[in-house]
């Protein structure tokens, strides 16, 4: 349809139906366009505001639904904003969406629509444009936001309202730092945000900390999944700095945070992709939650034979855990942005928590039996995220190396049976561990126990390369000892030569066990030979 016949109809040469009738041809047609012809812009410019115009005025209901649907696609167009950028707009949109009534329940279900609409062009509009953020500061649309939210709670038939609601929170707390500041702070965003989650979720509690959970419960609808999705955003935007928790009541807060988390995990949305997407934003909120918090993820187990246990607690929500990483590594990209939350969660749960470091050990890193391939030749999850240790992106081949560090309740030996010396080298290089010893973190004192298979094998196993390995014949064997020192000359003179080329440069360990140029080290170990000498 003609955009100047549209433009004509809104700006008056036709009555209310004429404007719902051509507007609702429009929106047909233009539903699913988000790339619009430059030459037409100043034409949508007047047409957004005359739309806006009309929604000014009292008209009906479904004529508002129709500006407001066209008002929605106009929107995807950031050039065509300014025009809709004033305060006297947004107040306007505002209204529509019931965000000015303080006191008023929703109670008239033929408005829902409209409330809805007008909320998604809020999220349009303050997505694209800077002006409209800053504008949202000054009117306090966080505050009215979080009011809204307060008022869909017990309510019927208002999914659609609750989920843009969120949706519009996480936009603003992602884009503007001070909402953020005062959702975290004079909002009561958290709470407002948990308890919206909890109902979306319908969780029932047990006890403190423990929610029911009934393993005949269908999926999550839709409508029901998305509004789970859109308040784990928009906390894990509040969150973002919630490491240290200096009192009782932000502890409790995590803690009865952390609970839905876990029962979210153990919740499945309407189709694979969906259930995905919400664990995946779960354990990003689960990341923000304080370490001490999360042990509320595993509770007792019960009588029913169905529970995952573990010296007698539900690990339930951990296999979960483990699945979900073991799938985004088989996806084979994004780790990044796919594997890295989960694999930090996993590795802080088993840095401090006991029961679950010894389960997820079980898991991955089982007893060694058969030595004859190496460490990153299988399709164990052992055998994955040892090839994560030399992954060509620094972050990610960092935080699988610490993962099994920590499993290895960070001592180099033990790591160095899982990995082989030469996966594990960029590790303790950078932990300065290359000649042995553990990390800085306290684990308990109960030791590994090697299988007999393994203690067979172990004179023969290649430290380097972690595997099995027949004896070789040794070339010098043959060699006379003028041969062996011709060889030994050769092979220092193409060492040096590299050197001097500056194509490599020589290392050494110092005695702390960090890298160091070779002659540093060499002078180091000298130094502390020297003064060894002397206190004797």
């Amino acid at each position: 349809m003609e955009l100047g016949a549209v433009l004509e109809a809104v700006e008056g040469r036709g009555g209310a139906e004429a404007v719902e009738r051509v507007l609702a041809r429009y929106n047909e047609e233009n539903r699913a366009v988000f790339r619009f012809d430059p030459a037409d812009e100043d034409k949508r410019k007047k047409l957004c505001e005359g739309i806006l115009n009309i929604l000014e005025k009292d008209t009906k209901t479904s004529c508002q639904v129709a500006c407001l649907e066209a008002l929605r696609i106009l929107s995807r167009d950031k050039k065509v904003l300014v025009p809709v950028t004033t305060k006297r707009n947004m107040q306007i949109l505002m209204r529509l969406a019931k965000l000015d009534t303080v006191e008023d329940p929703l109670e008239r279900v033929s408005e829902f629509p409209v409330i809805v609409e007008a909320l998604k062009c809020l999220c349009n509009i303050i997505f694209n444009s800077a002006v409209a953020q800053k504008l949202s500061l000054e009117l306090n649309l966080a505050a009215m936001l979080c009011n809204l939210l307060e008022k869909c709670r017990d309510q019927q038939s208002v999914d659609d309202i609750k989920c843009f609601d969120l949706r519009l929170l996480f936009l603003l707390s992602l884009l503007h730092t001070d909402i953020r500041s005062q959702l975290r702070q004079e909002l009561q965003g958290v709470q407002v945000l948990t308890q919206a989650l909890e109902s979306s979720l319908s969780v029932r509690w047990m006890e403190e900390y423990k929610a029911a959970e009934d393993r005949d419960r269908p999926p999550l609808s839709l409508q029901e999944t998305d509004c789970a999705i859109e308040a784990l955003k928009a906390l894990f935007n509040v969150t973002l700095d919630s490491w240290n928790v200096h009192s009782k009541t932000e502890s409790h807060q995590f803690r009865y945070m952390a609970a839905i988390l876990r029962h979210c995990l153990l919740t499945t949305g309407p189709t694979e992709d969906k259930t995905e997407e919400l664990h995946s934003n779960a354990i990003n909120l689960l990341s923000n939650v304080p370490v001490s918090c999360l042990d509320v993820l595993i509770s007792p187990s019960s009588q029913e034979e169905t529970d995952i246990k573990y010296n007698g607690m539900n690990m339930g929500a951990i296999q979960i855990l483990l699945d979900f990483m073991e799938k985004r590594i088989d996806k084979g990209s994004s780790y990044r942005e796919g594997l890295t939350p989960v694999l930090s969660l996993l590795t802080e749960c088993c840095r401090t928590h006991r029961n679950i470091r010894k389960f997820i050990k079980a898991q991955v890193l089982p007893p060694l039996r058969d030595v004859s391939n190496r460490p990153e030749v299988g399709t164990t999850v052992r055998n994955k995220l040892v090839r994560l240790m030399t992954h060509v992106d620094l972050g990610v081949k960092q935080i699988a190396a610490e993962f099994l560090f920590v499993l290895c309740k960070e001592r180099v030996d033990s790591l160095l049976k899982y990995t082989g010396y030469g996966n594990a080298a960029g590790l303790l290089a950078a932990r300065g561990l290359l000649a042995g010893g553990r990390g800085d973190h306290w684990y308990s004192d109960d030791e590994d126990t090697d299988t007999e298979e393994y203690k067979s094998a172990k004179p023969n196993i290649n430290l380097i390369t972690g595997h099995l390995e027949e004896p070789m014949p040794n070339p010098m064997d043959e060699m006379t000892e003028e041969q062996k020192e011709y060889e030994a000359m050769k092979l220092v003179n193409m060492f040096d030569k590299l050197s001097r080329d500056e194509l490599i440069k020589p290392m050494g360990v110092r005695p702390d066990g960090t890298m160091a140029p070779l002659e540093e080290a060499v002078s180091q170990y000298h130094t502390n030979k020297q003064d060894s000498s002397d206190s004797d």
